[in-house]
């Protein structure tokens, strides 16, 4: 009888830090991104939202609350207004904008931009995002596809739109904790452009890991924090394993791999 206990790999598994080093600094912030290459990860994962007056910028919610605005949203003020705001432990540069971090980080490592697209934002807002996002990412990644560079996703319409609209960046589709392995296969279905797909640690098992294999779609856990969560990922092989502690996965994924 075959066991179904998740089998040992030897593959290499990506190390992201989710919004940088973020257990240690203020997530999406330079300080948390610099910590985070302090330990040489492989990655870097952030969150894009938009200002009222459209740009760009590197925030995980769309309220304000995390920094004692509660009932604000990053969309009712400006780029100017935004950067005047006391972000804690981001020194003095305050929010910082997805131009500045593609510019200053893009050599440094790989990154996963995440566009958060809220249900209750209008859908026009939706596709500005992804249109900046890409083109930022085309500015500095050219004409050739570059799988340095990833666009996720939870809305998946988002990820279609923006296939419409360019070709060549790789894109990711989140997927929830409430949505099932019918949902991945449709989406497999309908959206063969997806050059992967992200799902929740306690999601993935060997039928969706195989699932994706076959239709060479790349695999992308989140979030991995325990010894069990992360020795999982690696057990399963995972392309990319995204966590608040990337120092120890780096440790447990190179002593396994030292180990092999």
């Amino acid at each position: 009888m075959m066991s179904n206990a998740v089998q040992p790999q030897t593959k290499l598994s990506l190390i992201f830090a989710h919004r940088g080093a973020s257990k240690e600094a203020m997530e999406n912030t330079r300080a948390a991104f610099d910590k985070a290459l302090h330990y040489a990860v492989d990655g870097i994962e952030t969150d894009v939202q938009l200002s009222r007056d459209e740009v760009a910028v590197l925030w995980h919610d769309r309220v304000l609350d995390k920094l004692g605005l509660a009932g604000k949203h990053i969309d009712d003020l400006d780029l100017s207004q935004l950067k005047t705001l006391n972000f804690p432990q981001s020194a003095e540069e305050g929010l910082m904008t997805l131009e500045t971090f593609l510019n200053d980080y893009h050599r440094r490592c790989r990154l996963l931009i995440e566009v958060k697209n809220d249900d209750l934002e209008p859908v026009a807002r939706h596709q500005i995002k992804m249109r900046l996002a890409a083109d930022l990412i085309g500015k500095i990644s050219g004409s050739e596809a570059d799988a340095r560079v990833l666009i996720s996703s939870f809305n998946l319409p988002s990820l279609i739109y923006v296939h419409q609209q360019t070709r060549g960046i790789p894109l990711v589709y989140n997927i929830d904790d409430h949505q099932t392995v019918e949902d991945v296969e449709q989406a497999l279905h309908d959206c063969s452009f997806l050059y992967g797909f992200c799902l929740p640690i306690a999601k993935l098992d060997h039928h969706l890991t195989d699932l994706l294999r076959t239709h060479n779609k790349s695999v992308i856990v989140y979030t991995c924090n325990t010894d069990e969560e992360i020795d999982k990922a690696l057990r399963l092989g995972v392309d990319i394993l995204i966590s608040d502690v990337p120092d120890k996965a780096l440790e447990m994924r190179n002593a396994r791999l030292g180990g092999a």
